[in-house]
């Protein structure tokens, strides 16, 4: 459905050191890169494009987040859940929620974070455990 989400940070270096780590859980590995530029592009596969991009802003305005936007990855399992929560706390993102079950349907287990950016993220499981 889509072709690919883009997040805005003000700090390559810092986004990339944050994201490898967390991506590489869901299967997802940097496809391209440039800090210089301020870029980074992850994808499933290296022969596919990148469709989650992390970059500075075109304008070169002050990257901000938006209010009610979230951007949700899913997890084959509700372990992968676990730990993407615990390496984002670890590589300097914060909490928005711990993983648990949650409201929306009897099998969302989630957990929500900010990156270092204050964007925030969802890693969420479907299925029962």
């Amino acid at each position: 459905m889509y072709s690919h989400v883009t997040l805005g940070t003000n700090d390559a270096a810092r986004a990339i050191a944050f994201y490898d780590p967390l991506l590489a859980l869901l299967g997802l590995a940097r496809q391209e890169s440039d800090i210089a530029k301020g870029y980074a592009g992850y994808a499933a596969a290296p022969d596919t494009s990148p469709q989650f991009w992390v970059t500075t802003p075109f304008d070169r305005k002050d990257a901000t987040v938006g209010n009610g936007v979230t951007i949700g990855f899913e997890a084959p399992d509700r372990a992968t859940v676990d730990r993407f929560h615990a390496a984002a706390l670890a590589h300097g993102g914060t909490d928005e929620g711990p993983p648990g079950l949650r409201h929306y349907h009897e099998h969302y287990y989630g957990a929500y974070v900010r990156d270092p950016d204050g964007n925030k993220l969802c890693c969420v499981c479907h299925r029962p455990e």
